[in-house]
């Protein structure tokens, strides 16, 4: 559930609003849809049981017919075959039954015929059948129906015509479109079938056995079905909730969405120290984007109005700043300048060696700040390339008359690094610088500074006088735990090998 919020929540507003809309009301247009489509299918199944009923109500009259021409013919027959004019007393009990039909043959047990009366037609070899029975057969022209009842004496046999079978029919109903009756091995149409319909309906073919399932009927009629029309109005939920859905998408979109995201690039584009950003005038009728607008130009004259009187304050701050490093810098070159003096008249040669170690360091610490004092404008921090090169030419000049061949050698890269840092690193090659001055003056001392890594440097002192091993006296000593200390303070472990000291130290990345 959580990831699906979280999903749901990074979808811009128009897919939120379409993701709502759909959850509200597409379950209603499906059981919409279902309840349209249930009472149209449930319609076309009462017309389709309508089609079924007057195809049946079509075969029941069919099979009155035969029953009611079968019974008056036995009715008549049965009992006159024996007699004299067989033929002229069934003809005169026909003559009085209502509705039949009033040709007839009379034959024998043997199947010989007797008499006949009128024209029944071709009705083919018909099998004798015992009294009380009867017989239904197709003729074989296919146009009438045969039936054949076997009386007490013989048989009696008629025929029915396809107009008689049609009229019975259509008597009873008249949406009939296709009508066929079979005995399995001819077929007669009295109604030819068409096989085809109008629009928005279907052929129904129903089948009935008649005459106790010695005949078939087959009747075809005529069903409506689901039309375009019918699939609309199915639909129409559907596409309700499709065009609710897309107008709403489309309304949240030109009015709200489009304005809140011009109004979003003009805000972007506006950069500090512009005189005015250029918010667009027209963001549609929405009057709470405007009052947003006009919202954020006023945040925006404020912002400007406020990093005008921040850059005033800075301004005043830098240069109190400067001024503090400048003050910094002139007393301790005062500082120096004075120990230099003192130490020019002191009487003994320790004193004069003592004011000039402590000179050399309050110089480099100077040199330091003259350097920060120069950096500050660009804020890269202090360049270690101008402050190790100055700091070696100052050691230079103040060293002692016994030291003053020593030659320093520099390769340092132009890396900027921090003023603690800095105050360190000076610190450290003072130290070196003096204790290589004060033991092997005749000796070069290289300084290397090179880029490590895009945060790290590392600081490499080379002297004859750097070894980190063999017997010391106090003096080396001292020496020793001086830049060993130095070193933590650049929090950073003195690599000692012989004749080279390293030691790691941060600086600000390449531009």
């Amino acid at each position: 559930m959580a990831s699906a919020a979280e999903r749901f929540a990074r979808l811009s507003t128009p897919a939120k609003l379409l993701l709502i809309l759909t959850a509200a009301l597409l379950p209603i247009g499906f059981g919409l849809v279902w309840v349209a489509y249930d009472g149209i299918r449930e319609a076309n199944a009462a017309l389709k049981a309508q089609s079924d009923e007057q195809a049946r109500v079509a075969a029941q009259a069919i099979e009155s017919l035969i029953a009611r021409n079968a019974l008056a013919l036995r009715i008549a027959s049965n009992g006159r075959i024996e007699g004299p004019d067989p033929c002229g007393n069934v003809r005169r009990s026909l003559n009085i039954a209502p509705a039949v039909d009033r040709q007839f043959r009379l034959e024998n047990e043997q199947g010989n015929q007797l008499c006949n009366v009128g024209d029944i037609g071709d009705t083919g070899l018909l099998p004798p059948i015992a009294p009380g029975d009867i017989q239904l057969r197709v003729a074989p022209s296919d146009d009438s129906l045969v039936i054949r009842v076997g009386v007490v004496g013989g048989m009696a046999t008629t025929a029915l015509t396809t107009e008689q079978m049609k009229a019975a029919a259509a008597a009873q109903s008249r949406s009939i479109q296709g009508l066929s009756i079979g005995d399995g091995q001819r077929e007669i149409a009295l109604v030819a079938f068409d096989g085809t319909a109008p629009a928005g309906h279907r052929p129904s073919l129903t089948r009935w056995t008649i005459g106790n399932h010695r005949l078939r009927v087959d009747v075809e009629g005529r069903v409506p079905e689901i039309t375009t029309l019918d699939r609309l109005i199915i639909l129409l939920p559907v596409v309700m909730w499709f065009i609710a859905a897309l107008m709403t998408w489309l309304m949240v979109h030109r009015l709200l969405i489009q304005p809140l995201r011009r109004l979003q690039r003009a805000v972007s584009r506006y950069e500090p120290g512009e005189l005015a950003a250029e918010l667009p005038k027209k963001l549609g009728p929405a009057t709470e984007i405007q009052e947003l607008r006009d919202a954020f130009a006023r945040a925006i004259t404020r912002v400007r109005e406020s990093e005008s009187d921040m850059a005033m304050a800075l301004d005043g701050q830098r240069r109190l700043v400067r001024e503090v490093h400048h003050r910094v810098k002139n007393n301790l070159q005062v500082i120096a300048s004075l120990l230099n003096i003192h130490g020019r008249t002191a009487q003994s040669q320790a004193g004069r060696d003592a004011y000039g170690a402590i000179g050399r360091r309050v110089g480099a610490l100077s040199i330091v700040h003259r350097n920060h004092y120069a950096e500050m404008e660009e804020n890269r921090g202090i360049s270690m390339r101008p402050l190790l090169s100055e700091l070696a030419a100052e050691l230079r000049a103040n060293a002692p008359e016994s030291a003053k061949s020593l030659f320093i050698e520099l390769e340092v890269e132009p890396l900027n690094t921090t003023q603690d840092v800095a105050v360190s690193i000076a610190f450290l090659m003072t130290e070196v610088v003096e204790y290589a001055m004060l033991h092997r003056p005749d000796q070069p001392v290289e300084i290397a500074l090179r880029r490590k890594s895009d945060l790290t440097g590392r600081l490499t002192l080379a002297s004859p006088v750097l070894v980190p091993d063999g017997d010391e006296d106090k003096e080396k000593q001292q020496f020793e735990r001086i830049i060993g200390g130095l070193a933590k303070q650049l929090r950073s472990t003195l690599d000692r090998k012989l004749g080279r000291y390293s030691v790691d130290l941060p600086v600000f990345p390449p531009r």
